[in-house]
Protein backbone atom coordinates (compact mmCIF):
# COMPACT_ATOMS: atom_id res chain seq x y z
CA UNK A 1 0.00 0.00 0.00
CA UNK A 2 2.54 2.71 1.26
CA UNK A 3 4.54 1.89 -1.88
CA UNK A 4 1.53 2.55 -4.19
CA UNK A 5 0.76 5.32 -2.35
CA UNK A 6 4.13 6.89 -3.11
CA UNK A 7 4.43 6.31 -6.62
CA UNK A 8 0.64 8.20 -6.85
CA UNK A 9 1.80 10.73 -5.18
CA UNK A 10 4.95 11.73 -6.18
CA UNK A 11 4.70 12.16 -10.16
CA UNK A 12 1.82 15.07 -9.12
CA UNK A 13 5.48 17.41 -8.70
CA UNK A 14 6.67 17.00 -11.94
CA UNK A 15 6.77 20.01 -14.15
CA UNK A 16 6.44 20.14 -18.26
CA UNK A 17 5.31 22.08 -20.45
CA UNK A 18 1.82 19.84 -21.11
CA UNK A 19 0.15 18.18 -18.08
CA UNK A 20 -2.55 15.77 -17.76
CA UNK A 21 -3.43 13.26 -14.98
CA UNK A 22 -0.89 14.44 -12.89
CA UNK A 23 1.82 13.38 -15.49
CA UNK A 24 3.86 15.41 -17.80
CA UNK A 25 3.04 14.58 -21.96
CA UNK A 26 6.33 15.46 -23.18
CA UNK A 27 8.40 12.74 -21.92
CA UNK A 28 10.23 9.31 -23.34
CA UNK A 29 8.92 6.28 -24.31
CA UNK A 30 10.10 4.84 -21.12
CA UNK A 31 8.27 7.48 -19.22
CA UNK A 32 5.31 6.96 -21.33
CA UNK A 33 5.13 2.97 -20.21
CA UNK A 34 5.46 3.75 -16.82
CA UNK A 35 2.51 6.38 -17.01
CA UNK A 36 0.69 3.17 -18.23
CA UNK A 37 1.75 0.99 -15.69
CA UNK A 38 0.80 4.08 -12.99
CA UNK A 39 -2.19 5.02 -14.73
CA UNK A 40 -3.77 1.47 -14.66
CA UNK A 41 -2.47 -0.40 -11.47
CA UNK A 42 -1.80 2.49 -8.99
CA UNK A 43 -3.48 6.28 -9.15
CA UNK A 44 -6.94 5.92 -7.73
CA UNK A 45 -6.68 2.02 -7.07
CA UNK A 46 -3.87 2.88 -3.47
CA UNK A 47 -6.43 5.76 -1.82
CA UNK A 48 -9.35 2.57 -1.98
CA UNK A 49 -6.98 0.37 -0.45
CA UNK A 50 -5.66 2.41 2.21
CA UNK A 51 -9.10 3.35 3.31
CA UNK A 52 -10.59 -0.26 3.11
CA UNK A 53 -7.69 -1.15 5.77
CA UNK A 54 -8.29 1.70 7.60
CA UNK A 55 -12.20 0.80 8.19
CA UNK A 56 -10.63 -2.79 9.01
CA UNK A 57 -8.70 -1.64 11.33
CA UNK A 58 -11.25 0.49 12.95
CA UNK A 59 -13.27 -2.46 13.64
CA UNK A 60 -10.24 -4.72 15.15
CA UNK A 61 -10.05 -1.44 17.58
CA UNK A 62 -13.53 -1.39 18.56
CA UNK A 63 -14.06 -5.50 18.96
CA UNK A 64 -10.93 -5.31 20.86
CA UNK A 65 -12.26 -2.63 23.53
CA UNK A 66 -15.42 -4.59 23.52
CA UNK A 67 -13.83 -7.80 24.55
CA UNK A 68 -12.53 -6.07 27.82
CA UNK A 69 -15.56 -4.68 28.85
CA UNK A 70 -15.84 -1.38 27.33
CA UNK A 71 -19.49 -0.02 26.23
CA UNK A 72 -19.85 1.57 23.44
CA UNK A 73 -19.55 5.31 24.47
CA UNK A 74 -15.90 4.40 25.57
CA UNK A 75 -15.47 3.23 22.06
CA UNK A 76 -16.65 5.83 20.74
CA UNK A 77 -14.51 8.14 22.76
CA UNK A 78 -11.22 5.76 22.25
CA UNK A 79 -11.82 6.18 18.77
CA UNK A 80 -12.74 10.01 18.45
CA UNK A 81 -9.00 11.15 20.21
CA UNK A 82 -7.32 8.52 17.63
CA UNK A 83 -9.43 10.71 14.95
CA UNK A 84 -8.26 14.13 16.78
CA UNK A 85 -4.54 13.08 16.11
CA UNK A 86 -5.13 11.75 13.10
CA UNK A 87 -6.40 15.57 12.11
CA UNK A 88 -3.96 17.22 13.95
CA UNK A 89 -0.79 15.43 12.46
CA UNK A 90 -2.77 15.36 8.93
CA UNK A 91 -2.52 19.09 8.88
CA UNK A 92 0.47 19.89 10.53
CA UNK A 93 2.01 17.26 7.83
CA UNK A 94 -0.04 19.69 5.13
CA UNK A 95 0.94 22.80 6.02
CA UNK A 96 4.73 21.95 6.50
CA UNK A 97 5.76 18.73 4.47
CA UNK A 98 3.31 17.64 1.63
CA UNK A 99 0.05 19.63 1.61
CA UNK A 100 -1.75 16.60 -0.49
CA UNK A 101 -1.70 14.68 3.10
CA UNK A 102 -4.69 12.48 3.64
CA UNK A 103 -4.37 11.58 7.26
CA UNK A 104 -6.32 15.07 8.26
CA UNK A 105 -9.30 13.32 5.82
CA UNK A 106 -9.06 9.85 7.36
CA UNK A 107 -9.34 11.38 10.87
CA UNK A 108 -12.47 13.65 9.48
CA UNK A 109 -14.02 10.17 8.04
CA UNK A 110 -13.29 8.70 11.24
CA UNK A 111 -15.05 11.24 13.62
CA UNK A 112 -18.02 11.25 11.84
CA UNK A 113 -17.71 7.39 10.79
CA UNK A 114 -17.69 5.96 14.04
CA UNK A 115 -21.09 5.39 14.31
CA UNK A 116 -20.91 3.02 11.49
CA UNK A 117 -19.34 0.26 13.95
CA UNK A 118 -23.08 0.35 15.53
CA UNK A 119 -24.67 -0.45 12.11
CA UNK A 120 -26.35 -3.01 11.24
CA UNK A 121 -23.98 -4.85 7.94
CA UNK A 122 -27.35 -3.96 5.25
CA UNK A 123 -26.85 -0.11 6.19
CA UNK A 124 -22.91 -0.39 5.72
CA UNK A 125 -23.67 -1.92 2.75
CA UNK A 126 -26.20 -0.14 1.44
CA UNK A 127 -24.56 3.42 2.16
CA UNK A 128 -21.18 2.81 0.77
CA UNK A 129 -22.50 1.77 -2.62
CA UNK A 130 -24.61 5.02 -1.97
CA UNK A 131 -21.14 7.30 -1.84
CA UNK A 132 -19.45 4.65 -4.04
CA UNK A 133 -22.40 5.71 -7.06
CA UNK A 134 -22.06 9.08 -6.28
CA UNK A 135 -18.25 9.32 -6.60
CA UNK A 136 -19.08 7.54 -10.02
CA UNK A 137 -20.91 9.93 -11.22
CA UNK A 138 -19.88 11.68 -14.80
CA UNK A 139 -18.36 15.00 -14.21
CA UNK A 140 -14.57 17.01 -14.67
CA UNK A 141 -13.49 16.35 -10.85
CA UNK A 142 -11.20 13.49 -11.28
CA UNK A 143 -7.35 13.57 -11.18
CA UNK A 144 -7.13 11.29 -13.50
CA UNK A 145 -8.21 13.68 -16.47
CA UNK A 146 -6.88 17.05 -14.84
CA UNK A 147 -4.71 19.44 -16.75
CA UNK A 148 -3.41 21.08 -14.28
CA UNK A 149 0.51 21.21 -12.79
CA UNK A 150 1.70 21.37 -9.93
CA UNK A 151 0.45 24.55 -7.98
CA UNK A 152 1.92 26.82 -5.62
CA UNK A 153 1.14 24.91 -2.45
CA UNK A 154 3.09 21.98 -3.75
CA UNK A 155 5.80 24.28 -5.36
CA UNK A 156 5.72 27.04 -2.91
CA UNK A 157 9.19 29.71 -3.87
CA UNK A 158 9.52 30.13 -0.22
CA UNK A 159 8.21 29.01 3.15
CA UNK A 160 5.59 31.95 4.03
CA UNK A 161 4.62 31.54 0.79
CA UNK A 162 3.97 28.05 1.21
CA UNK A 163 2.25 28.59 5.15
CA UNK A 164 0.27 30.71 3.76
CA UNK A 165 -1.48 28.67 0.48
CA UNK A 166 -1.31 25.60 2.58
CA UNK A 167 -3.46 26.94 5.77
CA UNK A 168 -6.18 27.68 3.73
CA UNK A 169 -5.94 24.05 1.19
CA UNK A 170 -5.03 21.43 3.75
CA UNK A 171 -8.41 22.14 6.21
CA UNK A 172 -10.09 22.04 2.64
CA UNK A 173 -8.42 18.74 1.84
CA UNK A 174 -9.76 17.42 5.61
CA UNK A 175 -12.97 18.03 4.65
CA UNK A 176 -13.99 17.08 1.71
CA UNK A 177 -11.34 14.01 1.26
CA UNK A 178 -13.84 12.00 3.15
CA UNK A 179 -16.75 12.44 0.30
CA UNK A 180 -14.27 9.98 -1.81
CA UNK A 181 -13.10 7.19 0.72
CA UNK A 182 -16.25 6.65 3.06
CA UNK A 183 -17.20 4.11 0.55
CA UNK A 184 -14.09 1.68 1.19
CA UNK A 185 -13.83 3.19 4.88
CA UNK A 186 -17.47 1.21 5.48
CA UNK A 187 -16.57 -2.11 3.63
CA UNK A 188 -13.25 -2.17 5.14
CA UNK A 189 -15.54 -1.63 8.36
CA UNK A 190 -18.20 -4.84 7.50
CA UNK A 191 -15.12 -6.88 6.55
CA UNK A 192 -13.58 -6.26 9.89
CA UNK A 193 -15.90 -7.06 11.45
CA UNK A 194 -15.91 -10.48 9.98
CA UNK A 195 -12.07 -10.82 10.05
CA UNK A 196 -12.27 -11.68 6.68
CA UNK A 197 -8.34 -10.72 5.87
CA UNK A 198 -7.35 -12.07 8.83
CA UNK A 199 -8.93 -15.52 8.54
CA UNK A 200 -8.44 -15.56 4.88
CA UNK A 201 -8.18 -19.40 5.17
CA UNK A 202 -12.40 -19.42 5.87
CA UNK A 203 -12.91 -17.26 3.38
CA UNK A 204 -11.12 -18.61 0.39
CA UNK A 205 -13.78 -18.54 -1.97
CA UNK A 206 -15.09 -14.41 -1.43
CA UNK A 207 -11.59 -13.79 -1.30
CA UNK A 208 -10.71 -15.46 -4.71
CA UNK A 209 -13.65 -13.95 -5.85
CA UNK A 210 -12.87 -10.36 -5.09
CA UNK A 211 -9.30 -10.54 -6.45
CA UNK A 212 -10.70 -12.26 -9.44
CA UNK A 213 -13.48 -9.34 -10.01
CA UNK A 214 -11.69 -6.17 -8.44
CA UNK A 215 -8.41 -6.74 -10.12
CA UNK A 216 -10.00 -7.53 -13.68
CA UNK A 217 -12.64 -4.47 -13.79
CA UNK A 218 -9.86 -2.20 -12.28
CA UNK A 219 -7.69 -2.96 -14.84
CA UNK A 220 -10.38 -2.63 -17.70
CA UNK A 221 -11.96 0.66 -16.21
CA UNK A 222 -8.49 2.17 -16.23
CA UNK A 223 -7.48 1.74 -19.27
CA UNK A 224 -9.19 4.31 -21.57
CA UNK A 225 -7.58 6.73 -19.56
CA UNK A 226 -3.96 5.30 -18.96
CA UNK A 227 -3.86 4.43 -22.75
CA UNK A 228 -4.57 7.89 -23.53
CA UNK A 229 -2.64 9.47 -20.53
CA UNK A 230 0.46 7.56 -22.46
CA UNK A 231 -0.11 8.28 -25.65
CA UNK A 232 -1.28 5.65 -27.23
CA UNK A 233 -4.69 7.02 -28.02
CA UNK A 234 -5.32 10.51 -28.63
CA UNK A 235 -7.45 12.57 -25.76
CA UNK A 236 -11.01 12.37 -26.59
CA UNK A 237 -13.58 15.18 -26.36
CA UNK A 238 -14.52 16.81 -22.84
CA UNK A 239 -17.55 15.13 -23.35
CA UNK A 240 -16.31 11.97 -23.38
CA UNK A 241 -13.30 12.77 -20.70
CA UNK A 242 -16.16 13.25 -18.07
CA UNK A 243 -17.66 9.22 -18.07
CA UNK A 244 -13.70 7.98 -18.60
CA UNK A 245 -12.54 9.84 -15.59
CA UNK A 246 -15.43 8.75 -13.18
CA UNK A 247 -14.61 5.10 -14.39
CA UNK A 248 -11.25 5.40 -13.64
CA UNK A 249 -12.09 6.41 -10.46
CA UNK A 250 -14.83 4.26 -9.90
CA UNK A 251 -13.16 0.69 -10.85
CA UNK A 252 -9.86 1.43 -8.71
CA UNK A 253 -12.42 1.54 -6.11
CA UNK A 254 -13.04 -2.03 -6.79
CA UNK A 255 -9.10 -2.50 -7.52
CA UNK A 256 -8.39 -1.37 -3.82
CA UNK A 257 -10.95 -4.37 -2.95
CA UNK A 258 -9.04 -6.58 -5.13
CA UNK A 259 -5.66 -5.88 -4.07
CA UNK A 260 -6.70 -6.46 -0.60
CA UNK A 261 -8.16 -9.75 -1.49
CA UNK A 262 -5.29 -11.31 -3.34
CA UNK A 263 -2.41 -9.68 -0.28
CA UNK A 264 -4.55 -11.67 2.32
CA UNK A 265 -4.65 -14.39 -0.32
CA UNK A 266 -0.74 -14.60 -0.79
CA UNK A 267 -0.76 -14.12 3.01
CA UNK A 268 -2.01 -17.49 3.48
CA UNK A 269 -0.03 -19.31 0.64
CA UNK A 270 3.32 -18.28 2.63
CA UNK A 271 2.14 -18.92 6.16
CA UNK A 272 2.10 -16.60 8.83
CA UNK A 273 5.55 -17.63 10.57
CA UNK A 274 7.68 -19.80 7.56
CA UNK A 275 7.79 -18.19 4.65
CA UNK A 276 9.25 -19.12 1.68
CA UNK A 277 10.84 -16.20 0.59
CA UNK A 278 14.40 -16.37 2.96
CA UNK A 279 13.05 -17.95 5.83
CA UNK A 280 10.09 -15.20 6.23
CA UNK A 281 12.25 -12.29 6.40
CA UNK A 282 10.95 -10.44 3.15
CA UNK A 283 7.24 -11.19 4.48
CA UNK A 284 8.94 -9.97 8.50
CA UNK A 285 10.39 -6.62 6.78
CA UNK A 286 7.46 -5.28 4.78
CA UNK A 287 4.91 -6.46 7.74
CA UNK A 288 7.04 -4.45 10.12
CA UNK A 289 6.01 -1.27 7.78
CA UNK A 290 2.80 -2.00 8.21
CA UNK A 291 3.38 -2.11 12.23
CA UNK A 292 4.78 0.82 11.59
CA UNK A 293 2.86 2.61 8.61
CA UNK A 294 2.01 6.14 9.77
CA UNK A 295 5.74 7.12 10.81
CA UNK A 296 6.76 5.36 7.11
CA UNK A 297 4.24 7.24 5.45
CA UNK A 298 5.41 10.70 6.88
CA UNK A 299 8.77 9.66 6.02
CA UNK A 300 7.47 9.96 2.14
CA UNK A 301 6.48 13.22 2.75
CA UNK A 302 9.60 14.90 3.91
CA UNK A 303 11.40 13.10 0.97
CA UNK A 304 9.06 14.96 -1.25
CA UNK A 305 9.37 18.09 0.72
CA UNK A 306 13.29 18.28 0.60
CA UNK A 307 13.40 16.55 -3.28
CA UNK A 308 10.77 18.87 -4.72
CA UNK A 309 10.75 22.34 -2.93
CA UNK A 310 12.20 25.15 -5.22
CA UNK A 311 14.37 26.17 -2.00
CA UNK A 312 15.73 22.83 -1.04
CA UNK A 313 16.57 20.84 -3.42
CA UNK A 314 14.02 21.67 -6.29
CA UNK A 315 13.97 18.77 -8.48
CA UNK A 316 10.63 19.19 -9.93
CA UNK A 317 12.12 20.45 -13.15
CA UNK A 318 14.88 17.61 -13.29
CA UNK A 319 13.03 14.55 -12.47
CA UNK A 320 11.47 12.54 -15.17
CA UNK A 321 8.18 10.11 -14.91
CA UNK A 322 10.58 7.45 -14.08
CA UNK A 323 13.20 8.88 -12.27
CA UNK A 324 10.32 9.90 -10.38
CA UNK A 325 9.03 6.59 -10.05
CA UNK A 326 12.42 5.15 -8.78
CA UNK A 327 13.13 7.73 -6.12
CA UNK A 328 9.32 6.58 -5.00
CA UNK A 329 10.47 3.02 -5.10
CA UNK A 330 13.62 3.99 -3.04
CA UNK A 331 11.83 5.70 -0.65
CA UNK A 332 9.54 2.80 0.24
CA UNK A 333 12.62 -0.11 0.42
CA UNK A 334 14.16 2.67 2.80
CA UNK A 335 11.38 2.36 5.19
CA UNK A 336 11.10 -1.07 4.46
CA UNK A 337 14.16 -0.91 5.84
CA UNK A 338 14.08 1.08 8.22
CA UNK A 339 11.33 -0.96 9.78
CA UNK A 340 12.83 -4.15 9.50
CA UNK A 341 15.89 -2.98 11.70
CA UNK A 342 13.05 -1.18 14.23
CA UNK A 343 11.41 -4.55 14.34
CA UNK A 344 14.66 -6.42 14.93
CA UNK A 345 15.25 -4.26 17.78
CA UNK A 346 11.54 -4.68 18.78
CA UNK A 347 11.34 -0.27 18.27
CA UNK A 348 7.86 0.70 17.82
CA UNK A 349 7.57 3.81 15.16
CA UNK A 350 7.76 6.84 16.73
CA UNK A 351 4.31 7.90 15.32
CA UNK A 352 2.73 4.47 16.52
CA UNK A 353 3.95 5.56 19.71
CA UNK A 354 2.67 8.61 20.38
CA UNK A 355 -0.83 7.07 18.99
CA UNK A 356 -1.35 4.83 21.44
CA UNK A 357 -0.38 7.29 23.98
CA UNK A 358 -2.78 9.65 22.84
CA UNK A 359 -6.00 7.11 21.86
CA UNK A 360 -4.87 5.12 25.11
CA UNK A 361 -3.39 7.02 27.32
CA UNK A 362 0.66 7.15 28.96
CA UNK A 363 0.12 3.36 30.02
CA UNK A 364 -0.49 2.16 26.61
CA UNK A 365 2.56 3.67 24.98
Amino acid sequence: MLLFIALANSHYFIQGSSILGGFPQDGSVVDRGFILLIATFVDGRAFPLFGLLFGYGVAQIARRQAEIGRDPRAVRRVLWRRSLFLVVVGLIDGLLFYVGDILGAYGVLLFLGVWAIRWKDRWVLLVALLFFALNAMPGDGSLAISADGPDVTMLPPDLLTALGKRALLSPFIALLGPIGFFAPFLIGVWAGRRRILEQPEKHRRLLTWTAVVGVTASTVGALPVSLMLAGITGKPSAGVLHLVGPLHDASGVLGGFGYAALISLISLRIGREHGRLGNGRLAQAVSAVGQRSLSCYLVQSVVWMVAFTPYLAGLADDLTVTTTALLATATWLTTVGLAYWMHLRSYRGPMEILVRRFTYGRSAA
